[in-house]
């Protein structure tokens, strides 16, 4: 089964996620051989412009190879590339876009069978949930999604204070794990751990469970 880390989000040239990062590392080996999808972009279909600086960051952190998967590669293939990897890694964009990709390609499927470590970085980690909250671009309306059940809890990523209003609202009934930049929730055979602080929203209220796990 695997082990996942949800990153907040983490600004890459800055590399403020280091922390997480260093810890999934670890328990993938230290030198692990990592598997990045970058579906999680609308221009899927051009070169993704930040691979170099991704690439240079993983390899930092001790990577021992690192490869990039696109839709080029059949449903075979994919699988033979995430038998063989230790780390896997989501980066950012839209989480909708990447659930619908994983599921379409059947990645979603084979994710359910890896017994490495996951990494989602913000829509990557949203992805991975059996809810998340998105959102909208044109509307600017926050609203819970469904993604793709792999970690069975409800996740706002790049949470910041001034959202509290409406994940207050939206937690009557649901419970919301916010994380900020440079934190992570870590689920683990049904068990959470976190690094930093994560918040709790739940019936309205708000609460930093830190140090609760």
């Amino acid at each position: 089964m695997c082990k996942f880390y949800l990153l907040g989000g983490e600004r890459v040239r800055k590399r403020d996620g280091e922390k997480v990062n260093r810890q999934a590392f670890s328990d993938a080996g230290g030198s692990p051989d990592v598997l990045v999808f970058s579906w999680a972009r609308a221009n899927f279909d051009k070169v993704y412009p930040r691979q170099k600086l991704v690439y240079n960051y993983l390899r930092y952190l001790g990577a021992d190879s690192v490869t990039f998967v696109d839709y080029s590669f059949s449903l075979q293939e994919l699988r033979e590339k995430i038998e063989r990897a230790d780390l896997i890694y989501l980066t950012g964009g839209s989480a909708s876009i990447l659930i619908e990709r994983f599921k379409r390609v059947g990645v979603d499927g084979l994710l359910k069978d890896f017994e490495g470590v996951v990494v989602g970085r913000s829509a990557g980690a949203l992805a991975l949930c059996k809810k998340c909250l998105v959102t909208i671009r044109s509307t600017k309306q926050v609203k819970i999604i469904e993604g793709l059940g792999l970690v069975d809890i409800t996740m706002k990523a790049h949470y910041r204070r001034e959202k509290d209003e409406t994940l207050k609202r939206l937690s009557v009934g649901e419970r919301i794990f916010a994380v900020p930049k440079g934190s992570a929730l870590i689920y683990d055979r049904d068990k959470l751990s976190c690094i930093n602080s994560v918040y709790l929203f739940e019936e309205g209220k708000r609460q930093n469970i830190a140090k609760n796990l």
